[in-house]
């Protein structure tokens, strides 16, 4: 069991530590990050229960519906809601990349738990092909959602055109991906991968991005032409 949750857990702090590293200018204490985290894990148990109920029920379970609405649309929409809730009231979240810092937090929490509970019930070999996709999958996910965020935060103009961007972005993203797996059944690997590698360079010029405009206390929002997908 312990070898288990090693294995459930280290991915999340790896990327964690990987994100939280990449902030060069405005390094985000660990107690709301850990709080963040702690928000994430504990939407997993509601999430199952309304999947279940309609996985019981046998309603929505046809590729589309179940990968657009019933996963993408449910997860990301309750982690959305919980980070504006919580997250984009707290007085350290002052710059884009503490946006990215905190939805990777909120993501890699939801993830963490989600990846445990499924090696529990298939076992630890599944623990390296977790890591690589469903788990980094919902940081990138994350990334995007918080750079978004982030804009909304520190911008005064346009706000609210951000707040919905950083909703319906990470919802389409992750319904493809559910989509690709739900669909592609023997050659899932060579769609999946590709996608993969352009979610990493898209997270990765978010990340960019944001502690570029940062030299010398300057939010990224302010400079609306850097808010590009």
């Amino acid at each position: 069991m312990v070898s288990l949750l090693s294995a459930g857990i280290a991915p999340a702090l790896a990327l964690m530590s990987f994100f939280y590293l990449k902030d060069r200018f405005n390094t985000e204490p660990i107690l709301p990050i850990i709080q963040t985290f702690l928000y994430g894990a504990l939407l997993v148990f509601p999430i199952m229960f309304i999947q279940y109920a309609f996985t019981a029920e046998n309603i929505g379970q046809g590729p589309f519906i179940s990968s657009f609405i019933l996963t993408s649309l449910l997860e990301e929409f309750f982690k959305w809601f919980v980070f504006i809730y919580t997250v984009y009231k707290y007085s350290t979240f002052n710059s884009v990349y503490d946006g990215i810092i905190y939805g990777v937090a909120l993501s890699l929490g939801f993830a963490t738990v989600e990846n445990i509970l499924y090696l529990i019930g298939h076992g630890i070999e599944y623990a390296f092909g977790r890591a690589i996709f469903p788990v980094s999958s919902h940081a990138l996910f994350g990334v995007i959602m918080g750079y978004y965020l982030g804009i909304a935060r520190c911008n005064s103009k346009h706000n609210n055109v951000f707040l919905y961007i950083a909703l319906f972005i990470p919802v389409l993203l992750h319904g493809i991906y559910d989509f690709i797996l739900q669909t592609t059944s023997v050659y899932w690997l060579y769609i999946l991968v590709p996608f993969m590698i352009l979610l990493w360079i898209n997270g990765m010029r978010k990340v960019k991005k944001a502690n570029q405009d940062y030299i010398g206390n300057i939010p990224l929002a302010e400079n609306e032409e850097t808010a590009s997908f």
